[in-house]
């Protein structure tokens, strides 16, 4: 464990080759006692002890054998890895809008209510137009979105061209290229 160092290391090696089981209980008594001085910010935590002596038992490999004052974690469970997240895998028909705009769009298409669902609509072309803003400022095009919606919902939901009028993009600072290029040191 780095935060001990190379010093705690050699300690504990010896402390494991020690024969008398009492001389080795005070060997690893005297190093706990090291290493809590060797990080003095955690000495005020409530389980300080029970942190030490397992990362005591960690540094040995679980070869030093002691009376442990506390339960130690069993070696398993310390280098157990957790198990892997499942990923939803869903076809996005593009990407570029993603997932949650075609989930908007398939829940305006269940509403009763006209003026709710033109309302979900604009919001959602709002939003697809800063979508293809982001991904490729040349592809931004208003009739495209209007044409994509009616692709993604079969011509259930159309764009009123006559009386909406879509949102102006808004630059983020993360989109300028001159923000992310590393600055040039003058020698």
């Amino acid at each position: 464990m780095p935060e001990y160092g190379r010093g705690v290391q050699m300690m504990v090696d010896m402390a494991v080759q020690i024969e008398d089981r009492e001389e080795r209980q005070r060997c690893a008594a005297t190093i706990v006692k090291i290493m809590s001085g060797l990080l003095p910010s955690t000495a005020s935590k409530s389980d300080d002890e029970h942190r030490l002596w397992n990362h005591l038992a960690r540094i040995s490999h679980y070869k030093l054998d002691v009376d442990y004052p506390v339960d130690i974690l069993p070696q398993e469970e310390v280098q157990a890895h957790p198990a892997p997240l499942s990923y939803p895998m869903k076809s996005i028909r593009r990407r570029h809008y993603g997932y949650l705009v075609e989930q908007a769009l398939a829940y305006a298409q269940t509403l009763d209510n006209e003026q709710q669902r033109q309302f979900i609509t604009e919001c959602v072309a709002n939003q697809m137009k800063q979508d293809l803003f982001i991904w490729n400022r040349d592809s931004m095009d208003e009739a495209l979105v209007a044409q994509d919606i009616e692709h993604y919902t079969g011509g259930k939901l159309r764009l009123n061209a006559e009386s909406f009028i879509f949102d102006p993009v808004e630059e983020s600072p993360l989109q300028h290229g001159d923000n992310l290029k590393k600055r040039k040191r003058k020698k």
